[in-house]
């Protein structure tokens, strides 16, 4: 298998989640193109739209017309989140600062996630949140006046550390949150350049009480789907494929690090600054590959990415250990058990370890049906495994992709070539 061609990603997921809600807590019109219509943003948008917000239908170009943290009301049903854990972290920051009683629902997969580790932060600055005992949905906010806090994270999570600042933004306080290493921070790009007052040092963020204005978004190539697509061209036989427009924000980028480590051929071209965000074109094209190490430190910045990398390694020569990546866990699937259950399936050699997994290499044909749970970044991860030559591996759930990538199947045939 050979690639060639250009493509163009769909919109960052997590950059396209946070346009809604600033333009929606901002005040005046903010217009937004590129941005990603998949399940998880249309959740957001409904979650807005149910607390007052004028969030029109998503299109590649609209206009959010923002009237500020006081137009948000009180909901008059449950706000369904969907598949989605970023809507749920993040809005339960908005809800918390209202003086109102939200519940928040989601699909099976979400509720079983982990919310504790938003609801404390939330607690300490005042709200109320109501959770069963398992920890995960439903979950209910009784919002209200809330005070400054200083909160250390226990993991390395921008959906937490943006429900602190989300907080802290909508009730008018102070808020510093300190985490044990640094996670993704388009939050605070965007607080930033909408005027709002944020201080970074080292891993902690503070935000000073300040008003948000209006600003229009040009929502950049999410990087974690440009990664399946880089994957694929460091595994195919020949060729190059040109990603064009994709967000390379540092905190994002580690998966294309650890791929050019292994050994695949990786450019960046035309590097710029849009709306406080680094963008570029990425050209990626095949090499002799090699298995790595990936530790704690690298995994905020590749945390999504991880289950491709796992797959890239199953045709590395060596072997390949990612440890410190006890979050793949709690994500829509138990991302760790998932992947080596599936590799060993297809005929990898794969072991689970408590934190990460160890992978063996080979170049010998893999076959075999994958199971994702429903997972979208296995079924694009396996999908992506099953397009190199001599593979023939089946998704069981192609659909589930539509949560952030709905045309990923017509994009992967189509840079092919035999």
């Amino acid at each position: 298998m050979k690639v060639s061609g250009s493509l163009r990603v769909p919109g960052d997921k997590s950059i396209s989640h946070r346009a809604l809600i600033f333009g929606a807590l901002g005040e005046g019109p903010s217009r937004i193109t590129g941005i990603l219509r998949s399940a998880d943003v249309h959740s957001t948008a409904g979650v807005l739209r149910e607390l007052g917000a004028d969030i029109p239908v998503l299109s590649s170009d609209f206009v959010v017309h923002g009237r500020g943290p006081e137009s948000l009301t009180q909901p008059l049903a449950p706000l369904d989140c969907g598949n989605s854990g970023t809507t749920t972290r993040l809005m339960s920051g908005v809800a918390a600062a209202r003086p109102i009683d939200a519940t928040f629902v989601g699909d099976a997969s979400l509720s079983r996630r982990p919310m504790r580790r938003v609801a404390r932060p939330l607690e300490a600055m005042g709200a109320r949140v109501e959770l069963p005992a398992h920890g995960g949905l439903p979950m209910t906010i009784h919002g209200g006046t809330l005070h400054e806090a200083a909160w250390k994270s226990e993991v390395a999570s921008a959906q937490v550390k943006s429900a602190v600042l989300l907080a802290a933004l909508v009730a008018g306080v102070r808020a510093t949150v300190t985490e044990p290493a640094r996670s993704r921070d388009h939050t605070e790009r965007m607080l930033a350049a909408r005027g709002g007052r944020v201080r970074i040092e080292g891993c902690s963020v503070s935000f000073e009480p300040s008003a948000l204005r209006a600003l229009d978004t040009a929502v950049p190539g999410d990087p974690s789907s440009a990664a399946f697509f880089a994957a694929l061209a460091a595994l195919a036989t020949g060729g190059e494929l040109r990603l064009e427009g994709v967000c390379v924000n540092d905190t994002r980028i580690g998966f294309l690090g650890q791929l050019r480590r292994m050994g695949a051929r990786i450019t960046e071209l035309e590097r710029r600054d849009e709306g406080g965000e680094s963008v570029a074109d990425v050209v990626v094209a095949p090499g002799t590959l090699r298995g790595t190490t990936i530790g704690e430190a690298d995994v905020p910045a590749m945390v999504d990415e991880i289950p491709m990398l796992a797959c890239v390694a199953a045709r590395a020569e060596g072997e390949t250990v990612i440890t410190g990546a006890n979050e793949l866990r709690v994500k829509e699937s138990d991302r760790i058990a998932a992947v080596v259950s599936n590799l060993r399936a297809i005929g990898a050699e794969a072991e689970e370890l408590p934190d990460g997994m160890r992978i063996t290499g080979s170049d010998r044909p893999l076959a075999g049906r994958i199971v994702t749970h429903g997972d979208h970044r296995l079924a694009m991860a396996f999908g992506v495994l099953g397009a190199a030559s001599g593979n023939a591996i089946e998704i069981d759930d192609r659909d589930c992709v539509a949560v952030s990538y709905p045309d990923f199947w017509r994009d992967l045939a189509r840079v092919q070539r035999a």
